[in-house]
């Protein structure tokens, strides 16, 4: 049986980690494939968008943060397959996620006024994660091996 076809959409997101090697993840219950996960912060690239520059706005959006620093060395990329808005459409669809760094100042940075996007965008809560603490989690985050990955940045 042949796989599915689905369009492809390019992204940006943000392994965000402040002084103390925390990092940031907001949480989702999206219907399958994904359903219920942990994912940085991060979506999809508009036209005329690399995955940077989407990671950058991406992280303005959903944070609030003007001032955290996001180079533009890729870290990692993965590919799955999950729900997104295109043109306005719930539609499943290949996202290929291009994952950046982003050095927060200080510790448990708060969210700035960003309540109404999280809202629209379907995050449900947020967090600051230890290595620790994703080590231990038996819940879904993305992007997979994020604790392997933090021991390598």
């Amino acid at each position: 049986m042949a796989e599915p076809e689905y369009p492809e959409r390019l992204a940006g997101r943000v392994i965000a980690i402040d002084p103390a090697g925390r990092v940031l993840l907001f949480f989702y219950d999206d219907m399958p494939p994904k359903g219920r996960h942990w994912s940085t912060p991060g979506g999809g690239a508009e036209d005329g968008e690399d995955s940077h520059t989407a990671a950058r706005r991406e992280l303005l959006e959903e944070t609030g943060w003007a001032d955290v620093p996001v180079p533009p060395r890729e870290v990692h990329a993965e590919s799955n397959v999950q729900w997104a808005n295109l043109r306005g459409t719930p539609t499943l669809c290949l996202q290929h996620d291009h994952y950046f760094v982003g050095r927060v100042p200080e510790e448990e940075r708060p969210l700035g006024a960003v309540a109404a996007m999280h809202v629209s965008d379907g995050i449900a809560d947020h967090r600051w994660w230890t290595l620790e603490e994703l080590d231990a989690t038996t819940e879904d985050v993305y992007p997979r091996g994020l604790p392997d990955l933090l021991r390598r940045l």
